[in-house]
């Protein structure tokens, strides 16, 4: 059973969600809250695998909340899928820099949702590819290295071309149709990726290459 705490400070809202995914076989809502002081208390309570997270909430709000949870440094990193109305969004942007695993719109339909969950869950990223698109084009600007900084590329030429498929929101299997290898293969590739910068999944591994100039 995946463990899931669920936070958004819409009551309706977070009451469909928990309706929703508690209906799955695998999966087990294990707690509900409105603000992201409770999601963080609660976290430490229940151990949930996933926490949705809203964006916008009181007391404190979801960019905190995941920064407490998933940040760097955190001894046990909760993994976070955020789900919110915001597409081209400030907040949504720094929740990713914050630790987030995952990123949905509130409109992706419930079995996209379901398999946003269980995709996180097993440690992979999840990004809805289109606000990827434009949420990379939107603040590539700002999250590239300042002029003069030294840059290290420690990426092969394909490992390069497979991180910039993935900065376009590329799943593994579409990734592997447009280079025409093996989804495997891509896995691997991923995998080396990841390692040799020192990274956690495919969110982190698309903002490390805006900073560090990989990526155009």
């Amino acid at each position: 059973m995946i463990r899931v705490l669920v936070c958004d400070d819409q009551v309706l809202l977070r009451t469909g969600l928990v309706t929703i995914i508690d209906a799955q076989p695998d999966l087990e809502v294990v707690g509900e809250c409105g603000d992201g002081r409770t999601a963080v208390d609660l976290a430490g309570k229940v151990n949930p695998d996933v926490v949705v997270m809203d964006v916008r909430m009181p007391v404190l709000d979801g960019i905190e909340a995941t920064r407490l949870l998933a940040g760097a440094g955190v001894p046990n990193p909760v993994k976070v899928l955020v789900v919110t109305n915001f597409n081209l969004d400030e907040a949504v942007y720094q929740a990713l820099r914050a630790g987030a695993s995952g990123f949905l719109l509130k409109d992706t339909p419930t079995a996209q949702l379901l398999q946003g969950i269980r995709t996180v869950a097993t440690g992979a990223a999840l990004l809805d590819p289109e606000v990827t698109r434009q949420l990379v084009g939107k603040y590539a600007t700002r999250i590239r290295p300042a002029d003069g900084e030294p840059q290290d590329i420690p990426l092969t030429s394909r490992e390069l071309e497979i991180l910039r498929l993935i900065a376009l929101g590329l799943s593994n299997q579409e990734i592997a149709e447009t280079l025409t290898i093996s989804r495997e293969t891509v896995k691997t590739f991923v995998s080396r990726i990841l390692a040799k910068l020192g990274l956690r999944d495919r969110v982190q591994a698309v903002v490390y290459g805006y900073r560090h100039g990989m990526l155009d």
